[in-house]
């Protein structure tokens, strides 16, 4: 009997594509899902942000990397920067006098009266940040081909540390022979230096192609539409991969359970927005599309 042929690997990845995609954008009605066709505003909350940042990460790797085998595959790569927060001090209801009594001195076991500071302060402590981008790599040689950076607070503050670096890591990549994507999914902060003017719009995503470089492919973005599917570029003469941004954000937002732990109620995060968007969002809320979306 003969061995039977197994079918090839191009068949089984469009055989799967083809009975999962539809299955995986269907989820998209789903009431544990965001409610915002487009970017939801509201997971820029400085508490959710790195989570988010993080997951996204991972979920644009799981669209990638079937796609992508068995010439490249997509590693998701860490960073870590500081950034300085502010500690407030708590007080208590009452002073607890075994502790802190008014007008005395500190004991002393010499005698001698130790006076307290006449005053206290605070200073700023450094609290770690991780930062996450997507890079494909050729399976062969393990050069780099595309760099997909996912922008945070901290590299588009001006005068951060992580600003500088990603500056810099920004114009070799530019230098390089690798593509690179810049996916800018906050509405604060410095964009991305363009020679281009930008229109208005909340969010966007840069390609810079390494055979069309200075060219850069722009995609405004917003909270009413879906996000396109966009391309993703690699060695020629492979065609680009496709990458669904929204499927990767409502899939994120889905497993981190972001509807149990978003309140709608509220407005979302500065800055404030135009008042049509503010209107928009605030008719989206009230017809209950939101999901469950409570305080936490």
């Amino acid at each position: 009997m003969g061995k039977r042929e197994e079918p090839g690997l191009d068949e089984t990845r469009r055989v799967l594509e083809a009975h999962l995609l539809p299955i995986a954008r269907c989820a998209r009605i789903s009431d544990m899902l965001s409610p915002f066709p487009g970017m939801d505003p509201y997971l820029e909350r400085s508490s959710l942000w790195e989570g988010f940042h993080a997951n996204l990460a991972v979920r644009i790797q799981d669209q990638l990397v079937p796609r992508l085998r068995p010439r490249y595959y997509a590693a998701v790569t860490p960073r870590v920067t500081y950034d300085e927060v502010v500690i407030e001090e708590k007080r208590a209801p009452k002073p607890d006098v075994s502790v802190y009594e008014i007008g005395g001195s500190a004991p002393s076991t010499s005698g001698v009266a130790i006076l307290p500071a006449p005053m206290t302060g605070l200073v700023t402590l450094e609290m770690p940040v991780k930062e996450y981008a997507v890079e494909i790599h050729d399976t062969e040689e393990g050069s780099l081909v595309t760099a997909i950076e996912i922008l945070s607070p901290v590299n588009k503050r001006r005068g951060h540390d992580a600003y500088k670096k990603y500056r810099r890591k920004r114009r070799d990549l530019l230098r390089s022979m690798a593509h690179l994507m810049e996916i800018d999914l906050l509405r604060t902060g410095e964009r991305s230096p363009l020679l281009t003017p930008l229109p208005d719009a909340p969010y966007f995503v840069f390609l810079s192609r390494e055979n069309k470089r200075p060219k850069v492919e722009i995609w405004p973005l917003g909270f009413r539409e879906p996000i396109p599917v966009l391309p993703v570029p690699l060695r020629d003469p492979d065609p680009d991969v496709p990458l669904d941004l929204g499927l990767a954000i409502q899939t994120g937002y889905d497993r981190a359970g972001y509807d149990l732990r978003i309140d709608y109620s509220r407005p979302p995060p500065g800055p404030d927005l135009k008042p049509e968007d503010a209107a928009w969002i605030r008719e989206l809320i009230e017809r209950g599309q939101g999901g469950a979306g409570g305080s936490r």
